[in-house]
């Protein structure tokens, strides 16, 4: 399976908005990657991830001081499940955040997320 190296969701433009946000996913070779969530050209979020077909794994979320409360998190999560779904993989949830948004809503990510068994 070949992955896409660079994934770009683009956010939602309303009347009177100037700029567009966006959320870039790229890999290196290795499979090492990040999601970058973009707004008027400055990063507020990144999301640490790996793929390793067939799991995509989630290490570490994190938004600058300034955009915290604004649903950054919830724009790389979405970046994230989106790519899952869309190239047939698995989740493995070590980031806390993402962790936790997968235990809060269960349902809304079963088919993407590989729970881990002690």
């Amino acid at each position: 399976m070949r992955f896409i190296p660079t994934f770009i969701c683009p956010g939602p433009v309303w009347p009177g908005q100037m700029l567009m946000e966006k959320t870039t996913i790229r890999f290196r070779e290795d499979g090492q990657g990040r999601i970058l969530y973009r707004e008027e050209g400055h990063v507020l979020g990144e999301m640490i991830i790996a793929v390793d077909p067939p799991l995509l794994t989630a290490y570490h979320t994190e938004v600058k001081p300034e955009a915290e409360g604004k649903g950054v998190g919830k724009k790389l999560l979405e970046a994230l499940v989106g790519y899952a779904r869309e190239n047939g993989l698995k989740i493995v949830a070590l980031c806390p955040f993402v962790h936790a948004q997968f235990r809060r809503h269960p349902d809304t990510y079963a088919d993407v997320w590989q729970q881990q068994t002690v």
